[in-house]
């Protein structure tokens, strides 16, 4: 489903964007993530580089970029006068002043597995989640189930149950969820009216069926193909990356 809305002012119209991003298998190198921490605030920078692991640290950092990349890209606002701020939940949202002459455009980024997706909407609220096909982390099937309950009907829970063994249970879940960017990984988009969002951006209240939309994978030149940088080259912040082990012995879900 695409969404329009005339730019004000601008003279053009937006659409909704699905975007994706292989922060896993992404193995940078030292002027890769030496140029990506120099486009980013340092705030932001400062914490991506408190992350013990890197599968964590290229994860965060290639949501910071990605959100730039829309902003810059689809409400003309200069790279580097993009300024971000978090949630009291921790999630990230516009704080420029200028919101009041151009079209709002209400985003939220998710990340697990292999991908880090931004979901886009110029009209409508809208979360987007992902889910990688595996085994829950601490807790059986059925509990982690039921917990998930309220997310399908009787009808998909019975068809979920009736698959076979817990493996195909669980892939039968996933693919529930919407769009696949590949046989492993699952995503899902949420879309809320205006009127229905909670009380900090990024909060969905009440969900609108959508379609289910093509994600188009980025590269790490489509990350910053719009980047201005905004702090000097600092050698240690690449020392500081290539010191730290790719991912625990156990992979749990971070926040972005």
């Amino acid at each position: 489903m695409k969404l329009w809305k005339e730019a004000a002012g601008l003279g053009c119209k937006m659409e909704g964007v699905r975007w994706a991003f292989g922060c896993g298998p992404w193995r940078p190198r030292c002027s890769e993530w030496l140029l990506a921490a120099r486009c980013v605030q340092d705030e932001e920078r400062e914490r991506i580089g408190r992350f013990i692991f890197a599968k964590d640290a290229k994860a965060a950092m290639s949501g910071r970029l990605m959100i730039r990349k829309l902003i810059a890209e689809k409400m003309k606002i200069p790279w580097n006068e993009i300024q971000l701020k978090r949630t009291i939940k921790g999630k990230p949202f516009l704080a420029n002043p200028v919101l009041n002459i151009i079209p709002n455009l209400n985003f939220n980024i998710s990340h697990q597995g292999d991908y880090t997706v931004l979901a886009a909407e110029p009209i409508l609220q809208v979360g987007v989640d992902i889910m990688k096909t595996d085994f829950p982390g601490s807790t059986s099937v059925a509990e982690f189930f039921r917990i998930m309950k309220r997310q399908f009907t009787d009808h998909e829970w019975n068809t979920i149950h009736t698959a076979g063994d817990e493996w195909e249970k669980l892939d039968i879940f996933y693919r529930y969820w919407e769009t696949m960017l590949d046989d492993r990984h699952h995503v899902a988009v949420a879309l809320g009216k205006q009127d229905t969002i909670g009380k900090y951006p990024g909060e969905v209240q009440e969900n609108i069926n959508e379609e289910p939309s093509q994600f188009i994978l980025l590269t790490y030149q489509d990350l910053t193909s719009s980047a201005i940088t905004m702090a000097p080259e600092d050698p240690m912040y690449w020392r500081n990356f290539e010191a730290k082990e790719e991912k625990p012995s156990r992979q749990r879900k971070m926040p972005v």
